[in-house]
């Protein structure tokens, strides 16, 4: 088979429909930060009920964004059913927002039925353009008014402290 060569101008052509497509294949709407409303909708229960957090007004949400492929997610997620054991239902919901496949969802979910936190899947990606997820672990803290207290990007064990503290100040507010 011959190949064509193709002009500068038909490749610029290409680029620029390649580079459109692009810009309106991802989320126009700004990712949340601190001080932000938090978008409401935060994934789907093994069930497929939405959770949404206007369901837990009056309490501080802690979303966090995993994956079972992913180490880091691994070492937070005891520290997340800690944080929901601790603080109790009543002050703090916390939910785990897996991003795999619903398939790969309801195998770990039928695994995870002894914790306190609430196990969501977020395979539609839905949840995860609404809070600007580019990388796992994403974890979000939200006040008891719905409004974005902090982002934390990734784990490490020096940045617990942070997220208690954080944790704090929302529960003080």
């Amino acid at each position: 088979m011959k190949q064509r060569r193709i002009s500068s101008h038909e490749f610029a052509r290409y680029i620029g429909s390649a580079l459109l497509a692009i810009a309106f294949s991802t989320s126009a709407v700004a990712a949340p930060k601190a001080g932000d409303a938090a978008p409401d909708f935060a994934g789907r229960t093994v069930d497929g009920e939405v959770i949404s957090l206007s369901a837990y007004a009056g309490r501080v949400v802690v979303l966090s964004f995993w994956a079972s492929w992913c180490g880091p997610c691994q070492k937070e997620l005891p520290i997340l059913e800690g944080i929901q054991q601790t603080a109790g239902k009543g002050r703090v919901q916390v939910v785990a927002i897996n991003i795999e496949s619903r398939d790969v969802f309801r195998s770990l979910a039928r695994r995870m039925t002894s914790v306190q936190m609430l196990v969501a899947s977020d395979t539609g990606a839905t949840a995860q353009r609404a809070y600007g997820v580019n990388g796992i672990p994403h974890m979000v803290i939200i006040g008891k008014t719905g409004q974005i207290i902090r982002i934390h990007r990734g784990y490490s064990e020096a940045g617990v402290d942070d997220v208690i503290d954080d944790l704090n100040l929302a529960l003080a507010q």
